[in-house]
């Protein structure tokens, strides 16, 4: 009966001793929860300002919120003496083998974090990235969905995104059309160049700055071979209709002034 009595007595007041640490880490625990709030409205507010994409709101202050979670958790539990740097060790040989496991996965995810901070695309944006062009439907933290021109939706892992180049069409506020074309070589040239230059006036949205432009480029089997440079505002035309608009306007203004386009021909000697 002694021998518990002094169990009990000696449990007791190694509880005593280690109430103090308790209600401290209880205590370090609860304010960072109240801090990790703090700060994941601080953060929200700080980008909301910015006007960032709604998904960077959300996963900021998720970051923010988690990462004070955390650190309060590792303060609180060293307040009751628990080998913490133990603990990190073991937890980040588990982590390092379930990443080396899931590495494509992570890549993604990783990668996905980064598109959502850098925003090189929003929804709704014409963009070019690893061999497909089209536009952006959806951006998630595994991978972006793409409709292309083709009808196609495609689902692109982020980690090939972030590292191929990504043209984006719709932030260019104009572009350059590069028209190909060829003449016969009886065409007086300076006509060719002056017909041409009239005829894609009628282009909806063309620029005057820089100024449309008509270069020669080689002799070719059959033709003259040139090419007309403009430029367009991307807010009133595309770069499709920009191009067939000014195709069909240079075909008709050649055909009215008597400017041949031949087709490729070759020509036969037949010896006896």
């Amino acid at each position: 009966m002694s021998n518990w009595s002094e169990t009990f007595q000696t449990l007791v007041m190694r509880f005593m001793e280690f109430l103090p640490n308790l209600v401290t880490a209880l205590v370090v625990f609860f304010l960072g929860l109240y801090l990790a709030g703090v700060f994941a409205g601080m953060v929200h507010r700080a980008l909301k300002q910015r006007k960032a994409n709604p998904k960077i709101l959300l996963l900021g202050s998720k970051i923010t919120r988690w990462t004070v979670v955390t650190l309060g958790i590792i303060v609180a539990l060293q307040q009751v003496n628990f080998n913490v740097t133990a603990f990190l060790t073991g937890l980040g040989i588990v982590g390092f083998t379930i990443g080396f496991a899931l590495q494509d996965v992570s890549k993604n995810f990783i990668a996905g974090i980064l598109i959502l901070i850098q925003q090189p695309f929003d929804l709704g944006d014409a963009i070019q990235v690893s061999g497909f062009t089209g536009t952006v439907l959806a951006i998630d933290l595994r991978a972006t969905e793409l409709h292309t021109y083709d009808g196609e939706v495609v689902f692109i892992p982020n980690g090939e995104i972030f590292t191929n180049p990504i043209t984006n069409y719709s932030r260019a506020a104009r572009r350059r059309v590069n028209l190909n074309a060829g003449v016969a070589y009886e065409s007086d040239l300076e006509k060719v160049r002056s017909v041409a230059l009239k005829a894609i006036a009628q282009i909806p949205g063309l620029l005057i700055d820089p100024e449309p432009s008509l270069k020669f480029q080689a002799f070719g089997s059959s033709t003259v071979d040139l090419t007309i440079y403009y430029w367009i505002d991307t807010e009133i035309t595309d770069l499709v209709t920009a191009k067939d608009v000014g195709l069909v306007a240079i075909k008709k203004a050649f055909e009215d002034a008597a400017i041949d386009m031949p087709y490729p021909t070759q020509r036969v000697y037949l010896e006896q």
